[in-house]
């Protein structure tokens, strides 16, 4: 097949490109090189806007094209529009976050979506699509704006679009280091501040498996909407870390402290506590348990976790950045001082 993929330097379109390349696709990047100049072996790439540049493809013909970075509908619209004559079929990276809340556990694909409140709306209508926009600077918009790009892809090429809602996606290349925090800080050692109760479930996917799939689907040429995380109920926050533990072969000592005390220290979830929630918010209590029967179904197949600790600690070694999630060495000092002078 000859697959075009909008994106593909950063995170998910790396995998993207090694699945399809193991499976003897012909491949085309399309982004503006501002990420990365970093050549993939024999994929072509051509550098453009896709807001604005689209021309570069007058002529091309691709089986597929997968959508990894549409944040704002009239991005996805110009593409899918400009494209829909000229690809079979539209493959968009969309999130889990489409959905309008987390109050149901175990929901699927049918769950109610998110919208944007009239607050929001005045503010995206100011959005400049010739800035930097990602999904981190659309903060509270991100998964309504998510919902509109999907029907935007849906409405120019009907019964053509797969939409993919993928939970956190975690491995080698994670730029939002949420998992890899957890992996470096266990690796580390020590006394390790951990959040709340060790038997809650947590919820994610290797982006090798997310590639896999999504590269299998378009060999399928298979449509609709489909969740795509890990197994919900399956592995506890406690057995996550002790495998970290296990295969970094750290010395690391949980001190598992109470939700009530994170609350009144202000410890931010999700970015200070990666894959923490507060089990109180039932707003968010199915957040960490999305149902993927739909797509276990079409195939879906995990790494083991251990290789995917393995992956994401031997990547993020090589890498000299800091982290960018997770609770700074003072601050967890600081905590787990007055977790223990408390008791």
């Amino acid at each position: 097949m000859k697959i075009l993929i909008i994106g593909g330097t950063k995170f998910l379109g790396r995998h993207l490109i090694e699945a399809a390349s193991e499976s003897g696709h012909e491949l085309t990047l399309f982004n503006r090189g501002r990420f990365s100049q970093e050549t993939f072996g024999n994929v072509e790439q051509i550098h453009g806007d896709r807001n604005f540049e689209l021309e570069k493809l007058v002529g091309r013909r691709f089986d597929v094209c997968i959508d990894t970075c549409g944040y704002l509908p009239q991005s996805v619209k110009t593409s899918v529009e400009f494209l829909r004559e000229s690809v079979g079929q539209y493959i968009f990276i969309s999130s889990i976050s489409a959905y309008k809340d987390f109050r149901e556990i175990n929901a699927d694909e049918n769950a109610p979506l998110a919208e944007l409140t009239a607050e929001q709306r005045e503010k995206f209508e100011k959005i400049d699509v010739k800035d930097e926009v990602t999904g981190i600077v659309l903060g509270e918009m991100y998964g309504a704006l998510k919902v509109l790009c999907e029907r935007e892809a849906e409405k120019a090429m009907p019964q053509r679009v797969l939409t993919v809602r993928p939970g956190l996606i975690v491995g080698e290349f994670d730029w939002t280091d949420r998992f890899s925090y957890w992996v470096m800080r266990v690796a580390k050692g020590g006394e390790v501040l951990a959040p709340g109760d060790p038997q809650r479930f947590i919820q994610f996917i290797d982006a090798r498996d997310l590639a896999k799939w999504t590269i299998k689907m378009a060999e399928e040429n298979q449509n609709g909407i489909f969740n795509v995380t890990g197994k919900p109920f399956n592995l506890s926050f406690g057995r996550f870390l002790e495998e970290i533990k296990n295969v970094t072969q750290s010395d690391a000592k949980f001190t598992w402290v109470s939700e009530e005390f994170l609350k009144k220290q202000n410890v931010e979830v999700w970015s200070e506590m990666p894959l923490y929630l507060h089990g109180s918010d039932a707003d968010w209590q199915g957040f960490l348990s999305v149902n993927i029967d739909k797509a276990l179904e079409k195939g879906l197949n995990f790494y083991a976790l251990d290789d995917t600790i393995r992956t994401t600690f031997n990547w993020r070694n090589s890498v000299e950045d800091e982290l960018k999630a997770g609770i700074s060495a003072e601050r967890e000092s600081e905590l787990l001082k007055k977790w223990h002078a408390r008791q």
